[in-house]
C-alpha cells in the first residue's frame, strides 16, 4: 500500500517490488488512495491488480468508507500479507488489516520520524505495537528506531532500496537542451524541501561559479521560490536552472558531471543511488544512510551535514579533477550494480515475506 502512485521514493520502491516479486511464490496486489501517476502505468503493464480506496482524509468519514472497502477486498482475494509503504498507509492500512485477521501485517519506515507531525509520530508508535515487522531501508533508520522509538531489534527487517540498473547505468554525458552550452554541470534530483538543505548547495556553488558552469535542480516543492530568490540574491541566476519533477530522471542525471545531495536528514536516497548507478561523481552529506552508500574518496565524497565550506571544498576538488570524477563514478556504479540492484532488493523483500508467513503458521 502507498498513498499515491507518483514519483516519490516510497511509490517507486512499492512499484518495483510488486513488479519484481517471483510470481511462482507471490501474487501482488497494490492499494492506494490516489491512483493517478506514472507508477500506475507501470503496475498495469506488469498485470498487477490495483485497488483505489476512497480515502480523502484519515480523520473524516471517507476513511471509514475506505476501511470497509479495504477489508472486503482483503477477504475476497484471500490476502495473506499486507505491507504498507508510507506513513499515511501505515496509519490506515495496519489497523484495518489487523482487524481483518490478515496473518502477516508489515509497516515501513523509510525516513526519520522527526519529519512527522507530533500527532502522527504518536500514532506511529501505536502502530509499531500492532505489526509483525517493520521494513526499513538502511542501518541509520534501524538505529533511530531502536534508540529513539524504543522498537525491539527483532521487529526490524532491513531491505535496502533497489535500483533498476537497466534504466540507470553508466553512459556518456549528454546535456539536456537548457544545459547544452555548459562546460560543467553540478546538479541534484530531489524534492525541493527544507530538509534537503539546497541552500547549502547554492552557497557552495557560489564559491566555484564561473562562465560555463551550471547548477541544475530537478524536482518540485515548497522551497522552489526561496531557492530562486537565493540564486538571484547571490548573482547566480544566469548559472542556475530549475526543472520541475519529471519522469526523465536518467536523462537529467546524464546531463550532470557532479551530483550533490546536501540533506540534513535522509533514509536511503533513491536519487543518490540513481546518480551513482549512472556513473556520476557524487557528493553527499554524512546524514542518515548516505555513508552506507558513499565511502569517502572511494565511491564519492562525504562532507559534514550543514557545513557549506566543506561542501564547497569537495565541489572544488571535483571540478578541478576530471580523472577523480571518472574514478569515483566508476566505483559508484559498480557498487550499485553489485549490492543495490532491483533484483537484489526483490530477493531480500521476498525473503522477509516468506519468513514472516512461515512464522505466522507456527
Amino acid at each position: 500500500m502507498a498513498r499515491e502512485l507518483g514519483t516519490g521514493g516510497s511509490e517507486r520502491q512499492l512499484t518495483e517490488t510488486a513488479r519484481a516479486l517471483d510470481r511462482t511464490l507471490f501474487r501482488p496486489h497494490v492499494a492506494c488512495f490516489r491512483p493517478d501517476g506514472m507508477r500506475r502505468r507501470e503496475l498495469e503493464a506488469a498485470d498487477v491488480p490495483l485497488l483505489t480506496l476512497p480515502v480523502r482524509s484519515l480523520y473524516k468519514g471517507s476513511a471509514l468508507l475506505g476501511a470497509v472497502h479495504f477489508r472486503r477486498y482483503l477477504r475476497d482475494h484471500s490476502i495473506q500479507l499486507v505491507h504498507t509503504f508510507d506513513m499515511p498507509t501505515n496509519l490506515f492500512g495496519v489497523p484495518v488489516a489487523r482487524l481483518a485477521g490478515i496473518p502477516v501485517v508489515l509497516s515501513s519506515q523509510r525516513g526519520r520520524r522527526e519529519l512527522s507531525s507530533p500527532a502522527s509520530h504518536k500514532l506511529l508508535r501505536v502502530i509499531d505495537r500492532m505489526v509483525d515487522g517493520i521494513v526499513v531501508n538502511c542501518e541509520a533508520i534501524v538505529r533511530d528506531m531502536v534508540d529513539k522509538e524504543g522498537v525491539q531489534p527483532s521487529l526490524l527487517h532491513l531491505c535496502h532500496n533497489g535500483i533498476d540498473t537497466s534504466a540507470f547505468h553508466p553512459g556518456p554525458t549528454v546535456r539536456k537542451a537548457p544545459l547544452e552550452s555548459a562546460e560543467l554541470v553540478v546538479g541534484v534530483v530531489c524534492g525541493l524541501r527544507p530538509e534537503k538543505r539546497l541552500d547549502l548547495l547554492i552557497d557552495a556553488f557560489a564559491k566555484i561559479a564561473a562562465p560555463g558552469r551550471k547548477l541544475v535542480f530537478v524536482g518540485s516543492g515548497t522551497e522552489r521560490q526561496v531557492l530562486v530568490d537565493q540564486c538571484e540574491r547571490l548573482g547566480l541566476t544566469p548559472h542556475c536552472y530549475f526543472e520541475p519533477t519529471t519522469s526523465a530522471v536518467a536523462e537529467w542525471i546524464h546531463s550532470m558531471d557532479v551530483f550533490v545531495l546536501p540533506s540534513r536528514t535522509e533514509g536511503l536516497s533513491n536519487s543518490l543511488m540513481e546518480a551513482m548507478a549512472c556513473g556520476r561523481a557524487v557528493i553527499a552529506s554524512d546524514a542518515g544512510g548516505n555513508p552506507e552508500l558513499v565511502t569517502d574518496g572511494s565511491t564519492g565524497l562525504l562532507f559534514p551535514s550543514g557545513n557549506a565550506d566543506a561542501l564547497a571544498a569537495a565541489l572544488s576538488r571535483l571540478v578541478e579533477n576530471v580523472e577523480l570524477r571518472s574514478e569515483l563514478g566508476a566505483r559508484a556504479a559498480g557498487l550499485i550494480r553489485e549490492k543495490f540492484s532491483l533484483a537484489h532488493a526483490a530477493r531480500r523483500m521476498a525473503a522477509i515475506y516468506l519468513a514472516r508467513l512461515e512464522a505466522s503458521r507456527k
